[in-house]
């Protein structure tokens, strides 16, 4: 692989609920180019939805497009559908990242690629992490009121990625999200410091 390849690139990542997508729209602000992992597989899911009907039934796409909340309910809970699914997607997500960062590279200034699963999947020679950190408490709340279902479900969820106690280890820098919007900004504004 050409190591210039995401020779800017830090790594955004964190759990489910921690507050990456505020971070990014943060950074943003800040002038900082980010790529959205998350957002290039939504669109590749629609893109690929013929090939999500055959492997998973067509009661999963309406007009086109991939019925995320449902597609979920049977990816989450079973490894074998979402090893299948990871096998189809993951490398395509892959291609467009690298696609992506190689017109931030021109601008050789640093940037971030959201990815949820960084630490789990290790597919990405990105030199630096950033951790966007919330207490497992703080997370199951969090994601219980954004997605409106029981602590029972928002642990089955969270349990589907590495502890966020353990990515806060390997991370090389860590945000605190753990209180309110304020923190957060000043957070964000201090990791800005520490990169440039």
């Amino acid at each position: 692989m050409n190591n210039d390849l995401f020779k800017n690139a830090i790594a955004l990542t964190g759990g489910i609920s921690t507050g990456k997508s505020t971070v990014c729209n943060l950074l943003k602000l800040h002038g900082f180019l980010t790529i959205d992992a998350d957002k290039i597989a939504h669109r590749l899911l629609d893109e690929n939805s013929a090939k999500i009907a055959s492997m998973f039934g067509s009661q999963y796409i309406e007009n086109g497009k991939v019925l995320r909340k449902k597609l979920g309910k049977i990816i989450f809970s079973n490894e074998q559908n979402k090893l299948k699914l990871e096998q189809l997607l993951h490398p395509l997500i892959k291609e467009e990242i690298i696609k992506e960062s190689k017109v931030f590279e021109d601008a050789n200034k640093p940037y971030f690629i959201d990815i949820p699963l960084f630490f789990e999947k290790m597919h990405y020679p990105i030199a630096k992490s950033l951790v966007v950190y919330t207490p497992n408490h703080i997370q199951i709340e969090r994601l219980m009121n954004r997605d409106n279902i029981t602590k029972e479900e928002a642990k089955l969820k969270i349990s589907n990625q590495m502890d966020i106690e353990k990515k806060k280890e390997l991370a090389d820098l860590i945000i605190d999200n753990s209180k309110d919007l304020k923190n957060l900004q000043k957070e964000v504004e201090r990791i800005i410091g520490e990169i440039l």
